[in-house]
């Protein structure tokens, strides 16, 4: 930058215009007032948008209360809806399910907080309670990730790998499981999990916690010996008991977030980056060191329609050294969220190395946004740790969606897809907020 005389004599003057007439100079009362007025010209403007938006709240007026005023200002946060869904492993389900979402900082300056919670039951005896939140602070100092979840639950054995399997000897074979037969065990199943971020700069966080996962009572009720499953090989080769296993560590990740919103965001990115450490010492079965990594981006592709988004997804997770138990190796739906791999069964693929990708485009249906679209397309890869390396072998996933608004003060949707993947796989997924 050239600093020419020109810019020397205007910064003197200003400054002396700052000493000999104070009520003419930029102080920083007079910044604060300014800061207030940006702020409620932004909030004013987020109204204007949403009053151009129709959720499930607005037809339920114009329906019961037509003459009532606009009563976007006071619409609850909460969003309560039933949560049914069904396929062979799981049977039939059917529970309720809510989220909430509130900024409890000053707008821009904080992020929308968050938090689901649901309760459900099945035909095949499955008993499913869950909590999970994400939650800023004011100003964004601290943010605050966990979960709890108790449940007596079903868990689909598919083998290790991504299905291209071997058949070099029996044990082998078993284990990676090529004709991806399935193996089913109940459990008793505990989670908590609990991190906590501070701000460091701009939106750079960088926490730790701990985490904890109990399952007992294992049952296979397949009938089938306990070593001639995958789950049986690989515990009985590692030292796991078959019945039982506590998975216990301590939490480190740096996280970096530019979303403009939690459930639905138009833009930003988000990225974070962690490292799992089980100790037997805390109750672990075994020790162990895993590395977690997720990359989020969403690009706005309309100035007029905001909600058509081109957004992009990389997740993966790696053991560095030590063993997990088999049904906690990372693989489909193992994300946080328990969202990844659309087109498959949770736990599908699975295994000591995996990565996942996916993109989906977002866009508006009705001028008034009540209804929304997406198509998706996912790929997956993992080893078997017998004869296939990691992004050696691709299985892919690909489907569509139908969003239905249910509250448009936190960018709540209700998520309708459908979804094929490979060896016959396809399902329907319910869900609340987008799956990324």
């Amino acid at each position: 930058m050239t600093i020419t005389k020109k810019s020397v004599l205007n910064i003197v003057f200003l400054s002396l215009s700052g000493f000999f007439f104070p009520q003419y100079a930029f102080s920083q009362e007079d910044k604060k007032v300014t800061d207030s007025l940006k702020m409620d010209s932004i909030t004013r403007h987020e109204h204007e948008i949403l009053n151009e938006q129709v959720d499930i709240g607005d037809v339920y007026q114009s329906i019961f209360h037509p003459h009532k005023k606009d009563t976007t200002k006071k619409r609850s946060a909460i969003t309560i809806i039933p949560n049914i869904a069904a396929n062979p492993t799981i049977g039939f389900q059917g529970g309720i399910k809510a989220v909430a979402g509130k900024v409890l900082g000053h707008v821009p300056g904080t992020y929308m907080s968050v938090a689901a919670t649901s309760a459900s039951a099945t035909t095949k005896g499955i008993l499913y309670f869950y909590f999970v939140h994400n939650v800023f602070t004011p100003g964004n100092k601290w943010n605050f990730q966990g979960s709890l979840v108790a449940s007596k639950s079903v868990s689909p054995d598919y083998g290790l790998g991504i299905g291209k399997g071997t058949r070099e000897n029996q044990t082998d074979e078993i284990l990676t499981n090529s004709d991806r037969k399935p193996y089913v065990w109940h459990s008793e199943y505990y989670n908590l999990r609990e991190k906590a971020y501070k701000k460091i700069n701009g939106n750079l966080f960088v926490g730790g916690g701990m985490e904890f996962n109990i399952r007992r009572n294992i049952v296979n009720k397949n009938k089938v010996s306990f070593d001639q499953t995958p789950m049986g090989i690989y515990s009985t080769k590692y030292g796991f008991d078959s019945t039982k296993y506590m998975s216990n560590g301590f939490l480190f990740n740096v996280e970096y977030t530019t979303r403009d919103n939690i459930n639905r965001p138009y833009k930003g990115m988000y990225l974070d980056m962690g490292l799992r450490l089980n100790q037997k010492w805390i109750g672990s079965s075994k020790n162990a060191l895993l590395f977690t990594g997720d990359f989020r981006k969403y690009f706005s592709l309309s100035n007029r329609n905001p909600e058509t988004v081109l957004a992009l997804w990389a997740w993966g997770s790696s053991v560095l050294s030590g063993h997990l138990p088999y049904l906690e190796l990372p693989g489909t739906g193992r994300d946080p969220s328990f969202r990844s791999g659309r087109g498959y069964i949770a736990g599908y693929f699975r295994s000591t190395q995996y990565f996942y990708s996916e993109g989906e485009f977002r866009f508006p249906i009705t001028r008034n946004k009540l209804f929304s679209g997406v198509t998706f397309f996912n790929i997956e890869s993992a080893n078997d740790m017998v004869a296939t390396k990691i992004f050696e072998v691709w299985k892919p996933a690909a489907g569509l969606g139908l969003r239905v608004l249910f509250n448009k003060a936190t960018r709540t949707n209700l998520c309708l897809d459908y979804a094929w993947g490979t060896n016959g796989q396809k399902g329907f997924f319910l869900g609340l907020n987008e799956a990324f």
